[in-house]
């Protein structure tokens, strides 16, 4: 029995603890791995890469003062062979064998003639370890071998078929740019660089996953981000252990300050404009190779109520559409739950009219108002879900002809009143207006502890469930940035600036003071 409680606690353990602290999905270390930090031997690579058929050694001899049996290594489809043949190849088996500095050339020295006189690409290091080679031909390059050498030159020669630069398809912009990410983490970096053209941008590169050995690269402004926050981004992600990093998304969960919060505590975008904007107000972004997005950190609530075309209109526009926003968030959380809380315990705060009409149209539905709204509810979910995985032209037409004549249909068949249809619709109308779709799936998971709450008290309980919900989101924090800022701590300059509100940017002054950074461990302002 004590073993088994002992048992018990241990998983309890293993499953509540901090992402970063443990272990995540780990593997066992191969051969090849204990070998990783030794020098560098081409019959140790070529037994242990051959097996696979994209693998191309590509063997020949270079004609020096000696002949030296050489291997050029690729994995076919991550390189450019139009590089490999007219700027490597030929360079070293044609256009060099008549040059006096070649010929002159001997074993010990000819990958430092090879680096610094014919090798005319763009990007040519020498390596010395086993593992350095590996990885760079399995990242793209090129690698040059000797065949009895210990000592490689790795060359630049990347080149497989990736998307575009298209328009952002979850983040459109009505007068903002048309650019978004896309699978390949040099041309996001190079987005980003040209929309912030100052030497103080930092791009700092880093690897995740054991097996998939992710490139990651974290970007900041030197001298605007809290460097106190790029240190514990590093230091989260430095101590991920995981077998393989195949999204960016996969990193949000990882590395999050509260990962029971419904909340979401890092932001995630596509759009390089908003990404710069973000880097300009001192916040850390983090893109991952083969992800079309890029983490945000450290993150507010108001953030996910913005949008990209907020700072591309007139600020007047602006305050009228977020307070739009605003209240569509207002209406999808508390809508049901307000409807059940009158109908249930409170009509006296109706009109006398109203009540009796509501009454009329549900007298003959069979179930209670919490029933009715939470099968109403159900069904709603049922309908975006099956939306999302369906074609898109499809999706959306499931959605509304499926709504249409579902709602119409249990209302006459006396399972649903009219009016729940009513609030129901206006409950997921008004959630569309939530820009942030985590956020947006926050809502939806609070929504239904307050309509229990709302059944069974009224309006007590739906207090209840608000007070507990505001003491959550008090608690919360972003890599040390309370997630209420700038409302709890109120901050008079950032709340007017770009909070409810947007002041115009003739009277913005210098950057917004938005990222309120505390002690990203144990929370108390610096």
């Amino acid at each position: 029995m004590v073993l088994l409680s002992k048992s018990f606690f241990t998983v309890i353990k293993e499953l509540t603890q901090r992402p970063y602290k443990k272990k995540i999905r780990p593997v066992q270390r191969t051969p090849i791995d204990q070998e990783w930090d030794k020098p560098i031997s081409f019959a140790r690579i070529e037994e242990e890469l051959a097996k696979s058929s994209d693998i191309i050694f590509r063997k020949f001899i270079l004609r020096v003062k000696e002949e030296i049996p050489c291997v050029l290594g690729v994995v076919d489809g991550l390189v450019d062979k139009n590089i490999l043949d007219a700027y490597v190849l030929r360079a070293l088996m044609v256009e060099a064998v008549d040059d006096p500095l070649f010929q002159a050339m001997t074993f010990e020295h000819v990958l430092d003639g090879l680096l610094d006189l014919f090798t005319p690409t763009n990007e040519v290091k020498k390596i010395s370890h086993l593992g350095e080679a590996i990885d760079a031909m399995l990242s793209g390059d090129a690698v040059l071998f000797l065949e009895e050498g210990q000592e490689a030159l790795v060359i630049s020669a990347r080149g497989w078929a990736n998307r575009g630069v298209n328009v952002p398809l979850n983040e459109s912009s009505i007068r903002g740019p048309k650019e978004g990410f896309n699978e390949t983490l040099r041309t996001n970096t190079s987005l980003l660089r040209r929309r912030i053209k100052h030497p103080s941008l930092r791009l700092v590169s880093m690897k995740i996953g054991d097996l998939s050995k992710t490139d990651v690269v974290i970007a900041y402004i030197e001298n605007m981000a809290n460097m106190d926050v790029v240190s514990e981004v590093l230091r989260r992600l430095s101590r991920i252990q995981i077998d393989g990093i195949v999204s960016g998304d996969m990193l949000e969960e990882l590395i999050e300050d509260h990962p029971y919060s419904p909340f979401p505590q890092v932001s995630n975008t596509e759009r390089p404009d908003i990404v710069a904007s973000d880097l300009l107000e001192g916040r850390v972004a983090i893109m991952v190779d083969g992800t079309p997005s890029a983490l945000i950190v450290p993150v507010t609530l108001p953030i996910f109520m913005q949008v990209n075309d907020d700072y591309y209109q007139r600020a007047m526009i602006v305050i009228i559409v977020r307070t739009i926003r605003y209240w569509g968030a207002f209406i999808a959380l508390l809508a049901p739950s307000l409807y059940i809380a009158v109908t249930t315990f409170h009509q006296e705060v109706l009109p006398t009219t109203l009540v009796l009409s509501i009454a009329a149209n549900r007298e003959a539905v069979p179930f209670s108002a919490l029933g009715e709204a939470l099968l109403m509810l159900l069904a709603l979910e049922i309908l975006q879900e099956g939306g999302l995985r369906l074609p898109k032209p499809i999706g959306q037409t499931i959605g509304i002809v499926g709504a249409l004549i579902i709602g119409d249909a249990a209302v006459k068949a006396g399972l649903i009143s009219p009016i729940m249809v009513i609030v129901i619709g206006l409950t997921a109308v008004s959630s569309y207006t939530i820009p942030y779709y985590d956020l947006a799936i926050a809502i939806r998971l609070i929504r239904v502890p307050l309509m229990i709450l709302s059944g069974t008290m009224g309006f007590f309980g739906l207090g209840i469930g608000l007070y507990l919900t505001i003491i959550h989101l008090l608690g919360l924090r972003s890599f040390g940035t309370p997630y209420l800022s700038p409302i709890a701590p109120f901050k008079l300059r950032a709340f007017l600036q770009d909070t409810f509100v947007r002041a115009p940017w003739w009277a913005s002054g210098d950057v917004p003071d938005l990222v309120d950074v505390h002690d990203t461990k144990s929370g108390r302002k610096k």
